[in-house]
């Protein structure tokens, strides 16, 4: 057994991944969006607990940006620093594309990614309306939040 920690995330975790996918989003991506973020060679990362998945991150490089798509925690394990960890991860991969700026946002009414963020170094920059769905005929504010890196 492997030792916990932050690993590159390959298509043969795609049945773990989907699986909290669809526990913690009312609208979660599919397994298209996850194949399709592989083959981009997107930074994609999962921290395991042996072979257990805990959470993940997707993030996608731009020209002296990144842009993070989806950070995920299973919602048994929220709670215990490992969205901390894998911004981190996030954080030294975007120093290592040459990234001067971090992009991400986040559905307005989830105020604990937005503390998570925040505490980060994240500032709010704008708010993205009715962006995100939230039922069949109401959506919801993004907001869209960034970092300079130095």
């Amino acid at each position: 057994m492997s030792e916990p920690g932050v690993r590159p995330l390959t298509a043969q975790d795609l049945p773990q991944v989907l699986a909290i996918e669809q526990t913690a989003y009312s609208h979660p991506w599919s397994q298209g969006h996850f194949v399709d973020a592989l083959a981009s060679g997107y930074h994609c990362v999962a921290w395991f607990e042996h072979e257990d998945l805990r959470a993940y991150l997707v993030a996608m490089p731009g020209v002296q940006e990144t842009h993070l798509l989806n950070v995920t925690v299973a919602p048994e394990h929220q709670g215990k620093g490992l969205a901390k960890r894998l911004l981190q991860d996030w954080l030294d991969w975007s120093g290592t594309q040459g990234a001067q700026q971090l992009w991400l946002e986040v559905r307005e009414s989830n105020a604990r990614a937005l503390q998570i963020y925040e505490r980060a170094g994240f500032v709010r920059i704008h708010v993205r309306k009715d962006y995100y769905p939230l039922d069949r005929t109401r959506r919801e504010h993004a907001v869209v939040m960034s970092l300079k890196l130095d």
